[in-house]
């Protein structure tokens, strides 16, 4: 390929972090200083969500398929695929450790003596309800979709998954036949691409008034007498990145920090919207110019961001002792084991669930014998700002994986890498060229 020419930096306010982070110190301050207008200003990040989401099936399906279908070695796929699954089980247990070992050092329930029977469960209780339909065999089932237009329509995406690890499957081992078809595909693909560029010019918007909503409606004030957990799993979702996938990251030959400031527009809109998946296609794009294989990108990322959750599971174990502290429940080293076993598996079986998070710790503690579920109740209010913390977490989650199966793989474009991950010098512009651009 050559060396990469590096274009001019643009100035700094037309670059999309720069516009974001005003966005959401604009929407801080008027949610705090005019509560009401924040609140009002709701619909705008509702619209950019709804934006982001009308993009993300068909551009994860497009990425998968033609990336499967380009490989034609299924051998290969399934090989990509084993590492990813090892790869996550691994990453994402340890989050569940890290949780519970934190809890049990730190105790930020202990002292708050609450009578479980006084709590009002009304609010938790959808969430409950939402619980009852996850687990491994709901899971199972809900992978196959109704039709082929159905994962579209409701925004599955463990459903596009399947639907298009399928196809691609069967487009790599028809062949040459199919030719024609794989480049509608591909064209397809970079209309996507093309079309999610210009829906993320909004992005400022979204989290202008995604963030202005969140402090206007909820207030820095309401979370002072909870301020203890709300710290505990910020601080501890930080300590797994910086040196948990820090460590991951030196071993695979590159720095952790390195690749935050590289993601970082997307970080920020993730920060802005509290939604991992309104980066999911700047992520992708990112991971395959910094070097990282299609077919790898194509694959480890859609599926982490269904099975490799870091942050949720760091949540769920955390927010699970944390209501067995404040009701004075006494939970064994047996019990604890047995929340780890059944965190690990309800973990997978709520994954793609709206509210993920709340909802699988709903599930979690409906096995678990002595946490009570109505202790959700305590935690409902400042979810909303631990939301923010688990969105960026799994994200540079899912960052670190795919470049750990890539590595894997033997099949990182060395130039690029070295650009991004090296030298530091992987300027934004670039990355927003599209791919037959940077090989010219």
């Amino acid at each position: 390929m050559g060396d990469i020419a590096l274009p001019l930096r643009r100035p700094i306010h037309r670059q999309l972090y720069a516009q974001v982070l005003a966005a959401i110190i604009a929407g801080g301050l008027i949610g705090h200083f005019a509560p009401d207008t924040g609140v009002a200003l709701k619909p705008l990040g509702d619209a950019f969500i709804k934006l982001v989401k009308l993009v993300v099936a068909p551009l994860v399906f497009l990425t998968i398929v033609t990336g499967i279908a380009h490989m034609r070695d299924m051998a290969s796929v399934g090989r990509i695929a084993g590492k990813a699954f090892t790869y996550f089980l691994a990453v994402s247990t340890l989050a569940l450790v890290v949780g519970l070992v934190v809890a049990n050092v730190v105790r930020p329930g202990d002292g708050l003596n609450i009578d479980p029977a006084a709590l009002d469960t009304g609010g938790i209780a959808a969430y409950v309800d939402k619980a009852k339909d996850s687990g491994i065999v709901p899971f199972l089932m809900g992978i196959i979709p109704d039709s082929v237009f159905s994962p579209f329509v409701d925004g599955n995406l463990l459903q596009v998954l399947f639907l298009a690890i399928s196809l691609g499957s069967a487009l790599a081992l028809a062949g040459a036949r199919t030719a024609p078809l794989l480049a509608v595909l591909d064209a397809s693909a970079q209309g996507m691409f093309r079309l999610t560029a210009l829906f993320m010019a909004a992005a400022p918007i979204g989290a202008f008034g995604a963030f202005a909503f969140t402090i206007g409606k909820f207030g820095l004030g309401s979370i002072s007498n909870l301020v203890g957990l709300v710290a505990t799993f910020y601080a501890t979702s930080l300590l797994f990145v910086i040196v948990v996938l820090g460590l991951i990251a030196r071993a695979a030959g590159f720095s952790i920090l390195t690749l935050v400031r590289y993601l970082k527009g997307e970080l920020l809109l993730v920060l802005g919207t509290s939604s991992s998946e309104s980066a999911l296609p700047g992520l992708m794009a990112k991971m395959e110019r910094a070097g990282c294989p299609k077919g790898v990108v194509g694959l480890v990322v859609p599926t982490g961001y269904s099975f490799n959750l870091d942050g949720t599971n760091i949540y769920m174990t955390l927010a699970a002792l944390f209501i067995a502290q404040a009701t004075n429940i006494d939970l064994s080293i047996g019990d604890q084991l047995l929340l780890l076993g059944v965190a690990m598996l309800s973990s997978k079986g709520a994954a793609g669930v709206t509210g993920a998070g709340f909802i699988t710790l709903a599930a979690t503690l409906s096995i678990v014998p002595g946490v009570p579920v109505a202790g959700m109740a305590l935690i409902l209010g400042i979810d909303r700002f631990m939301s923010e913390c688990r969105a960026l977490t799994n994200f540079m989650g899912n960052a670190v994986a795919c470049v750990i199966v890539s590595r894997w793989e033997g099949g990182i474009d060395e130039a690029r890498f070295s650009a991004v991950f090296r030298d530091g010098q992987f300027d934004e512009t670039l990355a927003a060229m599209p791919l037959e651009q940077d090989a010219d």
